[in-house]
């Protein structure tokens, strides 16, 4: 959803509320704590409007148990953060979101990671067709020239493999080191071996892919980039909008929160032909269910 829709919109956190209980219960209202239907609505002064369950007796808003659960931050000011973020091709840095805010700096970091959380929590698609995969290495340069800061796969540089469908949708996650069980076990994941063909280049990782299925390679080695329709430039260019979110916007992640990272990566290229408004409600299912 466009920024100046949601400002439309959503002129209260009661127009928000409304958006979230409309989207998370749409069939039929019930408490989230003991599943029970018997529910009713009540406002009360200066707070957010809340339901009471008649079974168990308890009070509860429809932010329980999403990312916005407990939140002091208004939830209007969550919603333009969602269009602004779902807008960033190549992300936002926290201090930029929390000058569009007016919010400070660790408060913009933690909604922020909320919504790439949200990202991360949306179902992988199952990819067929012609297939590219391929591995790429996320960071900065060595400090300091050392003979043992190697370059390319011999680096210390977090690794990250993804996997794409020629016109359609990536999927992507950090690993330690890949090995070809991992290879393996990320393609009988994330691919319907029936009705796909395998491209990469010739690294030694993907030498049994073959034995799954079709397999299809390209020497990267001997300057060969393109060899009819088998190429991994499709992949090659999806990192290259995960590099740029990375050096444009964030410059460092821990390998601790760089699952998130690739998330919102992933996310925005599956979402790339969508309709906006349809990317905001991705998005807020995917907060829904964290």
């Amino acid at each position: 959803m466009r920024l100046i829709s949601v400002i439309e919109r959503f002129r209260s956190d009661e127009d928000c509320l409304e958006y979230i209980s409309n989207l998370r219960w749409a069939k039929m209202k019930y408490c989230p704590y003991c599943k029970s239907k018997n529910v009713s609505r009540h406002t009360e002064k200066n707070r957010r409007s809340r339901w009471q369950c008649s079974g168990c007796r308890k009070s509860f808003s429809p932010t329980v148990n999403t990312i916005f659960h407990g939140t002091r931050l208004p939830l209007v000011k969550w919603f333009i953060a969602i269009s602004i973020i779902s807008d960033a091709k190549k992300s936002i840095s926290s201090r930029q979101l929390a000058r569009h805010l007016d919010i400070p700096v660790k408060t913009a970091y933690s909604v922020s990671q909320r919504l790439r959380k949200a990202m991360l929590g949306s179902k992988s698609p199952i990819l067929d067709g012609i297939i590219e995969i391929d591995e790429t290495y996320i960071g900065g340069k060595p400090r300091y020239n050392k003979p043992n800061n190697k370059r390319g796969r011999g680096t210390k540089k977090q690794q990250v493999i993804g996997i794409v469908q020629r016109k359609g949708s990536v999927v992507a996650m950090p690993v330690q080191k890949a090995n070809q069980g991992d290879i393996r076990d990320f393609i009988l994941n994330n691919v319907n071996i029936d009705k796909s063909e395998i491209h990469t280049d010739e690294y030694r990782i993907y030498s049994n892919v073959g034995k799954m299925l079709s397999h299809r390679v390209v020497n990267h080695g001997k300057k060969e980039y393109v060899n009819g329709n088998v190429h991994t430039n499709t992949i090659e260019g999806f990192w290259s909008l995960l590099k740029r979110a990375w050096l444009g916007q964030h410059h460092h992640y821990t390998k601790k929160y760089m699952p998130l990272y690739v998330a919102e990566a992933a996310f925005k290229y599956n979402n790339r032909t969508n309709h906006t408004n349809e990317v905001f409600t991705n998005i807020m299912r995917g907060m829904l269910y964290v």
